[in-house]
């Protein structure tokens, strides 16, 4: 899967299923079976009044790193996916004064969630870990998601 067709299945997702990614505007920078990396630029869109990034936006940021391996492993496999994020917990270490990078590199996790659920038929519950770290690459937050997968 090249990552010139996931930055445009990106766009698309913005586009017409959840209009906040396409506004926040965040940048596939690479995408492997094992690591995500995604940036989203510190801007008036993403800014707080603190002029650091709003929640919000580093909340987009962590469903990126943590969601993608699913549309990327769906399309290698050429299966249908239902995938929805059941819980989050967020430690944010630090103000994020610059623009961040949001790094997962649990797509392992995420291959074996939808070969379980692909088995079985049945919805298949995972935790996958996301960090968000600024130009200094210092980590600004920390990100576990709780992703629901079912193959159908």
């Amino acid at each position: 899967m090249s990552l010139r067709k996931m930055k445009w299945m990106m766009f698309l997702l913005g586009l017409f299923k959840i209009p906040l990614i396409g506004y926040v505007h965040p940048r596939l920078l690479f995408v492997d079976e094992k690591t995500v990396r995604v940036k989203i630029r510190l801007r008036r869109r993403t800014k707080n009044h603190l002029s650091s990034m709003y929640f919000g936006a580093l909340a987009v940021g962590a469903d990126i790193a943590g969601g993608i391996h699913v549309f990327y492993f769906s399309e290698l496999a050429g299966k249908k996916v239902s995938f929805s994020f059941k819980s989050m917990k967020a430690d944010f270490l630090k103000r994020a004064e610059s623009n961040v990078i949001f790094e997962s590199s649990d797509g392992q996790i995420i291959q074996e969630a939808i070969l379980s659920s692909s088995q079985s038929g049945e919805r298949v519950n995972s935790i996958v870990y996301v960090n968000a770290l600024n130009t200094s690459n210092e980590i600004v937050a920390t990100f576990e998601m709780g992703v629901s997968i079912k193959v159908i």
